[in-house]
């Protein structure tokens, strides 16, 4: 029992990382894709956990052995206009994709409350900044993993239903692709709202932050970075991405086997989308209530996780650029820059909801413009692991090298693959 213990106690800011990659944004397109698709990109699912674990791995590591944000290394090592434009560009993708959360957690309340879209997305909005500026994060976080558990309804449902098992192993397995902007527009918001620009930065933030936290409780100086201390981080990382990815897996799995199947190829609205889980609660009486219900506290669990995980990656990255007080461990007076920036970039992300984008589609397409703005971010990310003045001995291995970098070259092909079918039609 006591080796159990110890062994949860290792995880941290990577599995709640991970949690925070399967946000509505993940849930969407991951349906979509099912949906449109069935088993075509369910390989996506094993190929994208090797990615995502390195790059991830390298941000906690540049994290814990420089003792900053990935912002605050750009800055101290590399030319401004390099920070400006990787800041400006995770700004973008954040706030839209803030936006696009809020939505889908209205149109999902909206499934099972009779109250009006833009009255939710106001409450939603109001409801996140009071608990993440006045609220301690990692106390509501613990709230809501328990909210987040929801999503292992995608997981019981896979195996709830009849599946063609041999298909789907082949499909998990084989890669499958086609040549067309249909497919590479889904392919790659798949990647995006995976190996996500916002996941970047918080990780390798929320790293520094609780060695922070751990040094002023222990009332002792940063502890020294230690190859153990690697092994922990590495195994808390591994474990918040194989859970994201499983979840990835479970929602292509069920909504092709239950959606894709039966014709429904194209997700235009939350009821669409929370069909997929009918048969698991097939056997009650008011089966497609139950089934919006268990979607919606999914959707508004993870959103709830996951956007002030969106605004607070992008007000670690400002306030490192312009040496700001950050952390949400600091109270409101003591950090009036930081939490503007999670205020203002909030607030924004509101207003996209009125600019007539359905709320689901909104989702794909914020998973879409992270996929291509994510390209960039990882090559600075590459450069600064395998720095060896800037990360010493614990600068990136061969292994760790390749796969980032094999990333990076995936993630940059498949965007200009789209946009090259886009432009040809």
């Amino acid at each position: 029992m006591k080796r159990i213990k110890k062994f949860f106690r290792i995880f941290g800011p990577g599995v709640v990382t991970g949690a925070a990659d399967d946000d509505p944004s993940g849930i969407a397109t991951y349906s979509q894709t099912g949906a449109q698709f069935g088993y075509g990109q369910l390989w996506t699912a094993l190929f994208m956990l090797p990615l995502l674990v390195a790059v991830q791995e390298a941000c906690a590591r540049i994290g814990i052995v420089s003792g900053k944000g990935i912002a605050g290394v750009i800055k101290e090592h590399y030319n401004p206009k390099i920070l400006y434009v990787a800041v400006m560009l995770l700004l973008i993708a954040n706030t839209i994709n803030i936006g696009a959360d809020i939505g889908a957690m209205a149109a999902a309340a909206k499934l099972i409350i009779p109250i009006d879209f833009t009255i939710l997305t106001l409450l939603f909005t109001v409801i996140i900044l009071v608990l993440e500026i006045f609220v301690s994060y990692r106390t509501y976080a613990n709230f809501l993993k328990w909210l987040c558990l929801s999503l292992f309804a995608y997981p019981i449902t896979v195996f709830m239903v009849d599946q063609p098992w041999w298909q789907i192993l082949k499909a998990t397995f084989i890669p499958y692709f086609e040549f067309n902007f249909q497919f590479l527009f889904i392919i790659t918001g798949v990647l995006g709202t995976t190996i996500s620009p916002y996941l970047f930065f918080w990780q390798a933030s929320m790293v520094v932050e609780e060695e922070r936290e751990s040094s002023i409780k222990k009332g002792s100086n940063k502890r020294p970075v230690t190859w153990v201390l690697i092994r922990r981080l590495r195994i808390d990382n591994f474990f918040g991405m194989l859970f994201s990815e499983i979840g990835t897996w479970s929602i292509i799995v069920v909504t092709a086997t239950v959606l894709h199947t039966h014709g429904i190829t194209d997700i235009q609205t939350s009821a669409d989308a929370a069909r997929a889980l009918e048969p698991l609660v097939q056997s009650f009486p008011h089966a497609g209530y139950l089934a919006k219900l268990i979607f919606s506290i999914g959707i508004i669990g993870l959103g709830l996780l996951a956007v002030p995980v969106l605004a607070g990656s992008s007000a670690y990255a400002l306030s490192e650029a312009f040496n700001w007080n950050d952390g949400l461990n600091l109270k409101l007076k003591n950090a009036l820059g930081f939490y503007g920036v999670i205020t203002i970039s909030t607030l924004l992300g509101l207003m996209i909801n009125f600019i007539g984008i359905d709320p689901i589609k909104a989702l794909v397409y914020s998973a879409v413009l992270n996929g291509v703005i994510a390209v960039p971010l990882i090559f600075l990310i590459a450069l600064i692991a395998k720095n060896e003045k800037i990360m010493g001995k614990y600068k990136s291995k061969m292994l760790s090298r390749t796969v980032v970098w094999i990333t990076f070259v995936g993630m940059f092909i498949t965007a200009i693959a789209m946009l090259y079918t886009f432009i040809k039609g």
